[in-house]
């Protein structure tokens, strides 16, 4: 049994909420987990770079110089990819079927191993109530600073359907680098990997359980 420490916005812990052992229980291969970071970061990919080869520069048809006479090697044209300016030879072109499918229950898997881990590591966090009524991001900053969360990767994560007053919280954190909002609606693998420390909105921690049941 593992158990995640509360805190309030203030950076005051009020207790610790405990997790069934059972629950953290997930198991994946270490493939899987791979195959569905890399899914994930190349659907992310625009594929839209676009370079033009030596039939679409927009260049002169004269030759750069005479064919002979001039002790050369011969050139036929200033849009060869030796030229500055020239054209791109086997340059990226753009792709837009590129898209990678992720099995959903290899995506589940593997959130629910990640999830599972920050908690085994005591890198998951809950915060009690954080109504704000405007975006204050000094109140956010001192909140990490408190619970020593500062100058790391932290990632707030909220319940499915959140109110209204966190919206206020996801504004105060747009000026701090290293923080991000999102809900478990939202949550992927890549996030989890990349947040050094998880802050769980309190309400969400019933549904993040649900979610480690394999019941939502």
């Amino acid at each position: 049994m593992s158990s995640l420490r509360k805190y309030d916005l203030t950076g005051k812990v009020l207790g610790e909420e405990k997790v069934q052992g059972d629950l953290l229980e997930c198991t994946a291969n270490s493939q899987m987990i791979k195959d569905y970071i890399v899914a994930i970061r190349a659907n992310r990919r625009q594929w839209s770079a676009n370079t033009k080869n030596k039939a679409e520069v927009n260049h002169s048809g004269l030759k750069p110089h005479p064919q002979k006479g001039t002790g050369k090697a011969r050139q036929g044209s200033l849009a060869s990819p030796q030229y500055k300016g020239g054209g791109v030879v086997f340059g990226p072109k753009p792709k837009f079927d590129q898209h990678v499918r992720i099995n959903k229950k290899e995506r589940r898997a593997a959130v629910n191993y990640l999830l599972a881990q920050k908690i085994k590591e005591g890198k998951i966090h809950l915060l009690a109530a954080p109504k704000m009524e405007a975006p204050k991001t000094k109140v956010v900053v001192d909140f990490l600073k408190a619970a020593a969360l500062n100058e790391r990767k932290v990632l707030f994560i909220a319940e499915y359907e959140y109110p209204s007053h966190y919206v206020s919280l996801a504004k105060s954190l747009r000026n701090i680098p290293k923080a991000k909002f999102i809900n478990l609606r939202n949550i992927n693998g890549y996030e989890l990997m990349c947040a050094d420390h998880i802050v769980l909105m309190e309400p969400a921690f019933e549904q993040l359980t649900e979610l480690l049941g394999g019941s939502v």
